[in-house]
């Protein structure tokens, strides 16, 4: 499971955010999320509330924004929606879509009190 790992990171984000804004609590952390990310929300969700217990943002709220795929194909050019990896083009049917939206996991803002 690696979104535990991912969590962890997060929390080391959400600290040195915190330290750096001199903040006391953080209220809300809002996490963009790729359809192509390879990351389970719900374990993600999980991990967090473990790893975030204790912390300067014990409590805090969590919002996860989903961020559609999208690709472009080799072949035809076409952008298209791409709702999973290794799919083909659904405007000339070839393989080889190229992701270029929603293949990663960003810290989008965090709030401090």
């Amino acid at each position: 499971m690696h979104e535990l790992s991912l969590a962890e990171g997060i929390l080391e984000i959400v600290e040195q955010t915190a330290a750096a804004e001199k903040a006391r609590k953080v209220g809300r952390i809002v996490l963009e999320i790729g359809q192509l990310a390879a990351v389970e929300t719900d374990a993600l969700r999980f991990c967090l509330d473990a790893v975030l217990a204790g912390s300067v943002a014990d409590g805090a709220a969590l919002d996860i924004i989903d961020v559609a795929g999208r690709g472009r194909c080799s072949h035809c050019g076409a952008e298209v929606a791409m709702p999973e990896r290794h799919a083909p083009c659904p405007q000339c049917a070839h393989y080889g879509l190229e992701v270029i939206a929603g293949d990663r996991m960003r810290v989008q803002a965090i709030e401090v009190e």
